[in-house]
C-alpha cells in the first residue's frame, strides 16, 4: 500500500502519522510544495501526481490560509483543491490534517474562514466516536476554521471548531496528530514564538508540554492511525 504526504511547506513533517504509516506496513512517498528558499514568496508552480498511483494522500499542514490566502498560495491551491476533489470523487482516500482538513472540505464544497479564537498548545476535544478519535490532548496551531462539506458527518469537535469529519473512506482532522517536539521546536523557531506571544502564550511553556506529551503523542498517532485503517479506510 502507498501513501503520499503532502508537505506544503519545507518546515513540515511526515512525523508521527507517517511513522505509524509505516509501522502498519505502508510505503510512505513525500512531496514538499513550498521549498525552503520561497517560504516568502509561496505562489509556486507546483504539480500534483495522478491521485491512482496512491492509495491514501495526506496533505498536511501549512502556515498559510487554505481559505484566506487564494492571492498568496493560489497556483498551488487551486490545483490542489481540484486534485482532491477529483481523488475523492474517483473512489479515492483522503487523510487531511489542519489545512489539509481545511482544503480537503472547502474541496469538496464547504468553506473555510477565521476562526473566532485561534488555538495553539494541547487542547482536549469531545469526540463522537473515541474508538476512532481519542479526546486527546490534541496539539493545535491554527487561526482558522472550516464548515463541513455537503455529505459530511462530524466526528468531533471543541468551542472554536469542528475537529474531526468523515466523507466517505476521506477523514479530516483540525488537529496536528502528527507533530514531535522537534517540529513543534521548528515552527517555535520560525515566526511561532511571535504568534504565541501575541495570544498570550509563552513558547516555552509549548516546548516543555510537547517533551511532556511526546510518549503519549506517539500512541495517540499510532491509534489514530490503526483505527482509521481498520474503520473508514476500507470504506
Amino acid at each position: 500500500m502507498r501513501a503520499l504526504c503532502v508537505l506544503h511547506d519545507a518546515l513540515s513533517e511526515t512525523g508521527l502519522i507517517g511513522a505509524a504509516l509505516r509501522d502498519q506496513g505502508w510505503h510512505v512517498d513525500e512531496l514538499v510544495v513550498v521549498p525552503a528558499d520561497r517560504h516568502a514568496s509561496p505562489d509556486v508552480e507546483a504539480s500534483f501526481p495522478d491521485s491512482s498511483a496512491y492509495d491514501l494522500l495526506v496533505p498536511m499542514g501549512a502556515p498559510w490560509s487554505a481559505g484566506l490566502d487564494d492571492g498568496r498560495i493560489g497556483r498551488w491551491l487551486a490545483p490542489e483543491l481540484e486534485w482532491l476533489a477529483d481523488a475523492v470523487a474517483a473512489g479515492g482516500a483522503v487523510f487531511g490534517i489542519c489545512f489539509g482538513a481545511q482544503a480537503l472540505a472547502r474541496a469538496l464544497g464547504g468553506s473555510v474562514g477565521r476562526a473566532a479564537h485561534p488555538e495553539i498548545g494541547w487542547v482536549r476535544i469531545d469526540s463522537v466516536v473515541p474508538e476512532l478519535i481519542e479526546a486527546g490532548p490534541w496539539f493545535q496551531w491554527h487561526f482558522d476554521r472550516f464548515t463541513l462539506p455537503p455529505g459530511a458527518v462530524e466526528l468531533a469537535r471543541n468551542s472554536v471548531a469542528v475537529q474531526a469529519y468523515q466523507v466517505g473512506r476521506s477523514l479530516g482532522v483540525q488537529f496536528h496528530p502528527e507533530v514531535t517536539a522537534a517540529g513543534i521546536a521548528r515552527w517555535v523557531d520560525n515566526g511561532g514564538a511571535e504568534q504565541a506571544r501575541a495570544l498570550g502564550i509563552d513558547p516555552v511553556d509549548v516546548l516543555a508540554e510537547a517533551d511532556l506529551q511526546a510518549e503519549a503523542a506517539q500512541r495517540r498517532a499510532a491509534a489514530l492511525v490503526g483505527a482509521y485503517l481498520a474503520k473508514v479506510f476500507p470504506g
